[in-house]
């Protein structure tokens, strides 16, 4: 496939090694308490053992103090860090400086006028991941499995590298492709059979989905 494909919120062997087995280039996991998907960066460090030389690891913070994000890195040494919370771009750049990583970061989309809130960050961040808005009530930032326009990436500008999140699925990765092709792709809940828990037939269901929405393309 042309284009990245993120396992986000993975916590068990079994998840774990149906991404991989999918052809996931990037697993990701949660050091955030409110989320379903949160995981100890002990823990993660043993699941990133079977990731080395298949896949990128990504450990996932919002707002994340240093003294956590070193527990973060010492405990899981991730390939990269995304940071899914209201950073600033010089917080952005203090943390790609003190660990020497890359660093994504994720912006929240839910009209046009959002996605211009990447700007400041170009050249700062490493890449970006476009999240669908969370509801007014809710606790988390992403996760939530709701999606935004998809149009709204359509005129970006092609050397802008990004993935695409929020509420995707194997019912509707076709219809996101088409409307946005993205460089990426980033599921969660989309692949779990309730909050927090990854089922690894909708995780091999996602990946069939997305190769054969690419092979209609090609076609």
């Amino acid at each position: 496939m042309a284009f990245d494909i993120k396992i986000c919120g993975l916590k068990t062997d079994a998840a774990l090694a149906a991404a991989l087995a999918g052809g996931a280039s990037h697993v990701g996991f949660i050091f955030f308490a409110k989320s379903p998907r949160n995981i100890d960066p002990a823990e993660a460090g043993r699941l990133r053992q079977a990731v080395r030389g298949r896949a990128k690891a990504v450990a996932v913070s919002v707002d994340a103090t240093d003294a956590f994000l070193d527990a973060i890195v010492a405990g899981m040494q991730p390939d990269m860090l995304q940071l899914h919370g209201r950073e600033t771009p010089e917080r952005v750049a203090a943390v790609k400086a003190r660990y020497g990583l890359p660093v994504m970061k994720a912006l929240p989309v839910s009209e046009a006028s959002d996605i211009a809130g990447l700007k400041p960050y170009l050249g700062v961040a490493d890449r970006f991941l476009f999240d669908a808005k969370p509801p007014k009530d809710a606790v988390l930032p992403g996760g939530n499995g709701v999606a935004f326009d998809w149009r709204l990436l359509a005129g970006l500008d092609a050397r802008i590298d990004y993935m695409l999140s929020g509420g995707l699925n194997a019912s509707n990765i076709g219809e996101a492709l088409r409307l946005a092709n993205p460089p990426g792709l980033d599921v969660s809940s989309g692949v779990e059979s309730a909050p927090g828990i990854k089922d690894p037939a909708l995780i091999e269901q996602f990946f069939r989905a997305v190769k054969a929405a690419a092979d209609n393309r090609a076609a």
